[in-house]
Parts: structure tokens; C-alpha cells; sequence
């Protein structure tokens, strides 16, 4: 490779770990590095993150980048574009010092101010501002909550800031919102795309003081300061994208190119793309978004909650017999777990997993919903039980998929990428579950900062077409087709599940609503 070639940086701040490449003009990732997340569990539903360490582990990563680039390559270092997991609330003073630890997307204590902002500006009305079902996961609540319960440290508040927009506040010195993650806040106005004075003054606080200035994604909001150059080893004058939520960067790594590639990212929890031709109404519950790519003109983005996490949950309070199996003979748990579930059959005796263990989002978008079994028996297995977690989840996926094509998005083959494409045993169940071939893609190709790199490339013209740099870039390493058979049993319990849980919904949520009061 030229030492000319020129680069891009990409980085994602996940809720499990931050990680980033460098990319090289030819495709090639010629530096990676990563480090885990640590969630901060206060109390009961609460779920919060360290800012401060967001940039301590961000520039490590960037410092490690830099070494195995080499001096002279990282020269060539076009620009940077970082994603993130999203909503999250972090309030910062006029310095940029954060004033607490942020409250992120999972975190539920808010769910008194969710419902009474709904009632305040009306249900109908919230949905059509904002362009999406009301939830505890995004951010008026959580301001309302934070105004109230820590009035002193709200009074120091500048910004109410990302983790994405944080560590390119460290990067540039520039405070900045992204318009991709300010339009799943909940405080965007969808028909202006400007912050909105309705849901403000539900929560009593003027959304365009105490959020950041807006900027396009691939904005270059600001370059590599020289301070920041001295703690991370970036050349200083990098130029710094806006950059976005982890669901357009993971739509980017999936290689969506033509209307029918449905994208998964499947992590901790999956993000969903379906294409479609025309914008949706903004009161479905999987709405559009404007979509990068030529020929998916809007995008649904759908995220589930607790896909990967269904499965860490699992092994982690269930599956003790397996990890003391797997320690004593030296194997992997996840792979010990993927060849027992398969030695059940297709429906697990009538067992079935419901995946809702910190609510969900789409399509349900409460926060009431609960993890279920429902079916166990004398005769139910361990692999009759990891099996069904495979399958609910791909069940949740599917739910997604078809409130999508309900609303006019098209979906013909599934292209995943992540942690979860790793799972050949749960990649079939999806499948024929789904009944459509599922492309599993490359480990060195679908990761979520690849797309951040293609967002930077694109924009700097390193990737000028960005369509062919996709598939250059990001390679299938598996064509999973659907069993025949499976298929004919997902396809009368799928329904059944659906049934079970609008059966259920108002009982889960009367339970919510008894620990509440």
C-alpha cells in the first residue's frame, strides 16, 4: 500500500464496548482497536455510563490506532466520523465538564415523566411532533426527571449532550447535536427538523438553549485540536464529521445497496433497516427516516432491545450447568449453547421465549412488556430453553419486519452483521423464521465503525461512490437459506406469538403500574 493512500477513522461508542478502525482508501483495515463499556446500575432500572471514561477509553483507541498506523500513514488521515448508542443524557457545564454520570437509553427511571409529558401535550399529538411511539428510552423524560430530582446540578447545565457529540467536543472544542440521533431524542420537531417548543414547554425548558447546535451528519463540525492531538496522538486539523447514532453507522456496515436488503445489526440489542419508496405516517409504530443510499430513498429504523442480550442474560442466570460443563472440558460457551439448542426441534415443545426483559421498543415501544416463557412442561430441556431464546428473539425480529412491510417497506433477503452473525444455529433459526435467505457477512466487514468510515469517506472523497465502495468493502461470508420444514412450524406459532403477548399487555402493564404506585 502507498503511504500516500489516504485514511479514515471510524469509532463507535456501543453500549457494550467503544471500538474503531482505520480504513485505507483501498478498503483495507489497517488498525483496529476496542475497549468494554462499564454500566453503572444505581438502582433498580437504572442504567447509567461514565463520560469521563467514554474519553478515557476513546483516546487509548485512538492512541493504539495511531501506533499501528505508523507515523508516517497516519498522516494521511482524511477525517473521523464517530457513532454512538442513543438516547442518552449528559449534562456538561459551560466548560464541557460533565456534571453526573449520563443516563442512557435503558435506563427507565423516568417512566412517571414519560407518561406525564404524553398526557401534557396529548398521545396523538407527541406522535406527530416527534414522528415515533412515546418511550421511557428517550430524552424529554429524562431532562423533566433530571430538572426535578437534581435542581442543582441542572442549574449548571450547559448542553445536553451524546456520547458522540462528547468525545467530539474533546476532539474539536465545538458543542454539537447530530441531526440523525437529534431525530430519535424526541425533542425534534420532524416537520421543521428543528428543536421543538411543544415538547419544551411540556417539560418546562427551552430545547434550544440546553441542546447543542445542529449539524448534518457528515458536517464536519470542527478538526483535531492541538490539546487533543497531545492525548490522543491525532494529527491535529483532522477534520471531525457530526456523525450519528450506531443505527446509520450499522446500516452502512450492513451494505445495503437495492429496495428488499433488510440490515440487521445484532449486538446487545439488534438495530433493524427496511427500505421504502415514500415517507410513513408518522403514527406507525416503525417509522421512516431519510435514507443515504441511491434507490432507498426512506429507511425504517427499528431497534429491539434485548436480542444478544437475551442470550448474556441466559448464560449468565440460567445456564450454570453449561458454564461448569464448558469451564471443566475447556470449551466455549457460546458455542456449546448454539449445538445444544439445535438438538431441540423447531418450536421446543411448545415452548416459547418472549424477549422483553427491559420492555422493548419497536414494535411495541413500552416499557411495561416483561421476558417471558411461556409453555414449560415436565418434559421441557435446557436445549428446549436455549432454543426458544433463539427463537423469540428471531419471533421479535420478525414482528418488526412485518408492522414494516405493513407500513410499505419492502423485505426480501436479510443481511446481519455483529456479534450475533457469529450464531450459525440462531442465523438458521432466523431464516425460516423469517423465510428469507440470510447473508451473514464477513467479522472484518459489517462492523458499525466501517460504516462510520464509509459515512467519512463518502464525505471527503476517499469512497466518491459509495455504493461500490460497499460492496468492495463489505463481504458476505454466508448464505444462509430457510429449512422447508422449520418453516412450516414458525409459520403457525409466529402468529400465536403475537396473540400471547396482546393477550397479556394490559396484565404486564397493570403489574408495572402496582410496583410504581
Amino acid at each position: 500500500m502507498s503511504n500516500k493512500e489516504r485514511l479514515v477513522l471510524g469509532m463507535d461508542c456501543g453500549t457494550t464496548n467503544i471500538k474503531a478502525v482505520i480504513l485505507s482508501e483501498g478498503g483495507d483495515i489497517i488498525a483496529e482497536a476496542s475497549r468494554p463499556s462499564t454500566p453503572i446500575y444505581p438502582g433498580l432500572g437504572m442504567h447509567e455510563q461514565d463520560a469521563n471514561k467514554w474519553w478515557k477509553d476513546a483516546s487509548d483507541i485512538f492512541k493504539d490506532l495511531v501506533i499501528q498506523a505508523g507515523p508516517e500513514k497516519i498522516k494521511e488521515l482524511a477525517g473521523i466520523c464517530i457513532s454512538s448508542h442513543t438516547v442518552s443524557m449528559l449534562p456538561v457545564d459551560k466548560d464541557g465538564v460533565p456534571l453526573r454520570n449520563a443516563l442512557i437509553y435503558q435506563d427507565e427511571r423516568s417512566n412517571v415523566e414519560r407518561h406525564e409529558i404524553t398526557r401534557t401535550v396529548g398521545k396523538d399529538r407527541f406522535i406527530r411532533i416527534v414522528g415515533g411511539q412515546p418511550s421511557v428510552a428517550f430524552l424529554p423524560n429524562k431532562i423533566l426527571w433530571f430538572k426535578r430530582n437534581e435542581p442543582q446540578l441542572f442549574a449548571k447545565t450547559k448542553y445536553i449532550m451524546q456520547a458522540s457529540s462528547y468525545i467530539n467536543y474533546k476532539l474539536t472544542g465545538v458543542f454539537s447535536s447530530d441531526l440523525d440521533q437529534a431525530t430519535r431524542t424526541q425533542c425534534l420537531d420532524i416537520s421543521t427538523l428543528k428543536w421543538s417548543d411543544v415538547i419544551g414547554d411540556a417539560i418546562g425548558v427551552d430545547l434550544d438553549v440546553i441542546l447543542p447546535p445542529l449539524y448534518n451528519i457528515d458536517d464536519i463540525i470542527g478538526y483535531v485540536t492541538k490539546e487533543a492531538e497531545s492525548v490522543t496522538g491525532l494529527p491535529a486539523g483532522t477534520p471531525v464529521l457530526a456523525g450519528c447514532s450506531d443505527a446509520i453507522a450499522a446500516m452502512q456496515a450492513t451494505g445495503m445497496c437495492r429496495l428488499g436488503d433488510v440490515g440487521e445489526s445484532s449486538g446487545t440489542s439488534s438495530l433493524v433497516f427496511v427500505g421504502g419508496l415514500e415517507q410513513s405516517e408518522p403514527d406507525v409504530p416503525v417509522v421512516t427516516r431519510p435514507c443515504p443510499i441511491d434507490g432507498i430513498p426512506w429507511v425504517f429504523d427499528a431497534p429491539i432491545t434485548t436480542t444478544g442480550a437475551s442470550v448474556k442474560w441466559y448464560i449468565e442466570k440460567i445456564a450454570g450447568e453449561e458454564r461448569a460443563y464448558c469451564a471443566a472440558n475447556d470449551l466455549n460457551i457460546f458455542n456449546y449453547l448454539n449445538e445444544q439448542a439445535l438438538k431441540a426441534k423447531p418450536g421446543c415443545d411448545k415452548v416459547m421465549f418472549f424477549p422483553y426483559l427491559m420492555g422493548e421498543r419497536a414494535p411495541l415501544w413500552n416499557d411495561h412488556a416483561r421476558g417471558m416463557f411461556i409453555g414449560l412442561s415436565m418434559v421441557t430441556t435446557r436445549s428446549d430453553l436455549i432454543r426458544s431464546v433463539f427463537e423469540g428473539t428471531a419471533f421479535a425480529l420478525r414482528h418488526v419486519i412485518e408492522t414494516v412491510r405493513e407500513s410499505g417497506g419492502k423485505a426480501d433477503t436479510l443481511r446481519i452483521c455483529g456479534g450475533g452473525a457469529k450464531s450459525r444455529s440462531w442465523n438458521m433459526i432466523k431464516a425460516s423464521v423469517l423465510n428469507m435467505p440470510v447473508y451473514v457477512l464477513d467479522d472484518s466487514s459489517g462492523d458499525v465503525p466501517v460504516g462510520d468510515c464509509l459515512i467519512a469517506g463518502h464525505k471527503l472523497g476517499v469512497f466518491p461512490d459509495l455504493a461500490e465502495a460497499s460492496k468492495r468493502i463489505i463481504k458476505v461470508k454466508e448464505v444462509i437459506q430457510p429449512d422447508p420444514e422449520w418453516v412450516k412450524v414458525y409459520d403457525k406459532l409466529y402468529p400465536l406469538f403475537v396473540s400471547m403477548y396482546e393477550h397479556l399487555d394490559l396484565d404486564l402493564a397493570q403489574l408495572q403500574k402496582i410496583y410504581i404506585d
